[in-house]
């Protein structure tokens, strides 16, 4: 039998969720519409596809455009639109960029639901009829995720394919969990919305290249609630060295991290800032994004980077971001890890219990990112 009360405490300490058996496949076969962005990504594209319309369940129509990519990437991309009607194609003269390309093909897609499908990876099999009969039994639901499988190379590995909970989400206490993390619990491909959450919240923001995704989940959240697939995994992503959030924000670079730290800060000030329904967890994502900078900057010390990395920068982005009495222990901890200095603070005894509470912190966090998606 399942048992709701033993999920229900693996769920300790996370935003409140009911938590549900899956219900039975939807009577109706639910319209998906899958945007695949393309650039010089072609060689993948077949692939990609494929997985889309082998899909069990529904019914499904696929946009590709292709951003003028300098591959060839548009010759494929017109074969496989000739090859199958439910496929259609785009194919820039130009470059437009990513954001651009994103919301020219999701202002045109016409199914009951959506996914924004990079051209580089590729759905699991019965991915959407699982995240489709979540939101055809909760009208409440807007958008619904899971696991998604990272891989590299040709060889996929094996990939769960039996749901085994179903965990739902009000939005306002999805949004609080992003609020007290700070993070991005989605990749991407794994995500499916409803396409009348999507009119209702726009596409996009150009404004916010790495961290677009984020805020388009936490839009999504403030007009519907938000389900998580347990048990299967819903979607492969392909990790490569040409990864956009590889070559454009981080590039090695430890201020990188301050460009994420600031989109981040950026996504939680659009959706939520200056409105007093949001104020409170407005606050409590600040003061999540300071404590994460301040913690870089303590971290730093002990990693023996710190004078590498840009402390003094994570350190002002913390000052402008939250009141500094706020995360009090935590100036007190970064000032004693500079009077003791960046070399002797690596291998320093009192610090060393704090490595250890942070090793411990990101296997909780890992592992319930793995249970509960969040």
């Amino acid at each position: 039998m399942f048992d709701v009360a033993a999920m229900r405490l693996t769920l300790t300490g996370l935003a409140p969720a009911t938590v549900v058996r899956p219900g039975p496949p939807p009577v109706r076969r639910p319209r998906v519409s899958v945007v695949v962005p393309c650039y010089n990504y072609g060689h993948y594209l077949r692939s990609c596809v494929d997985s889309v319309l082998s899909q069990p369940g529904v019914e499904v129509d696929v946009l590709i455009v292709d951003d003028a990519s300098p591959d060839g990437s548009a010759s494929v991309v017109r074969e496989i639109a000739a090859a199958d009607d439910r496929v259609r194609a785009i194919c820039h003269d130009r470059n437009r960029g990513h954001i651009a390309t994103y919301n020219e093909g999701l202002s045109q897609v016409d199914g009951d639901y959506v996914v924004l499908l990079s051209a580089d990876d590729l759905l699991t099999p019965s991915s959407l009829a699982r995240a489709t009969a979540v939101m055809e039994q909760h009208p409440e639901v807007g958008l619904v995720y899971g696991r998604a499988v990272a891989f590299s190379g040709d060889d996929l590995p094996p990939a769960r394919t039996t749901a085994t909970s179903w965990t739902l989400w009000r939005g306002r206490d999805w949004l609080a969990d992003r609020c007290g993390t700070g993070r991005n619990p989605l990749r991407s491909p794994e995500a499916v919305m409803r396409t009348s959450v999507l009119r209702a919240v726009g596409g996009y923001n150009p404004e916010l290249p790495h961290a677009g995704d984020l805020e388009m989940w936490m839009r999504a959240a403030t007009v519907s609630d938000v389900a998580f697939v347990g048990g299967a995994d819903q979607a492969y992503y392909r990790e490569h060295a040409a990864n956009m959030h590889l070559t454009s924000f981080q590039g090695g670079d430890p201020k990188g991290v301050l460009v994420d730290l600031a989109e981040r800060t950026a996504c939680f000030d659009n959706v939520l800032g200056g409105d007093p329904r949001w104020r409170d967890l407005h606050d409590l994502s600040r003061r999540t994004l300071a404590r994460e900078a301040l913690t870089y900057a303590v971290r730093s010390f002990e990693w023996g980077k710190a004078e590498s990395w840009p402390v003094d920068e994570l350190a002002a982005f913390a000052a402008d971001t939250c009141p500094r009495p706020a995360l009090a222990p935590l100036w007190r901890a970064l000032a004693l890890r500079r009077r003791v200095g960046a070399r002797r603070s690596r291998r320093h005894p009192l610090f060393l219990p704090g490595e250890q509470v942070h090793k411990v912190r990101a296997r909780v966090a890992h592992r319930r990112w793995q249970q509960a998606g969040i």
